[in-house]
């Protein structure tokens, strides 16, 4: 699977799992209820929806012009980190408004998911591209072909 339809079937998935994580997870650390976080998480689960497409464009774009192939621990690590890490440029003041803390309480409450997220990226990216395949941006080129 390729292009387009590998890219909707990643993102969906991905933030399904997401979204059921981000509320319960969100209502246990805010002491909250679920039923307060879950619009929170649906609000934070669109954003992330939206930036990992992009994200992942990106990442392929920048992948398809590299000289070695494939998809390492080290580009799957970076992988993981730099999504999570610009995601929380996104996600800090909305969940400080939400939830109506500072930005230090929110980055508190969202320091579990910078940590958990990266990790759950990097385990769901190895599952996804051994049930799927890689992308056309991490295979090797033919012999002979320009990269």
């Amino acid at each position: 699977m390729q292009g387009l339809k590998r890219k909707l079937v990643y993102v969906t998935f991905y933030e399904m799992i997401g979204l059921c994580m981000s509320t319960l997870g969100l209502a246990y650390l805010s002491d909250t209820q679920a039923s307060h976080t879950g619009p929170l998480a649906v609000m934070i689960t669109t954003i992330a929806m939206i930036w990992n497409f992009i994200y992942n464009s990106l990442f392929e774009y920048w992948e398809s012009r590299q000289a070695t192939r494939g998809r390492s621990l080290g580009r799957r690590v970076a992988h993981a980190v730099g999504f999570q890490l610009t995601l929380v440029v996104y996600l800090i003041p909305l969940i400080a408004w939400w939830l109506d803390m500072t930005l230090l309480e929110a980055f508190l409450v969202d320091l579990a998911f910078i940590i958990l997220i990266p990790c759950y990226t990097f385990v769901y990216n190895w599952a996804f591209d051994r049930i799927f395949g890689l992308p056309a941006s991490a295979m090797a080129t033919p012999q002979g072909s320009a990269a």
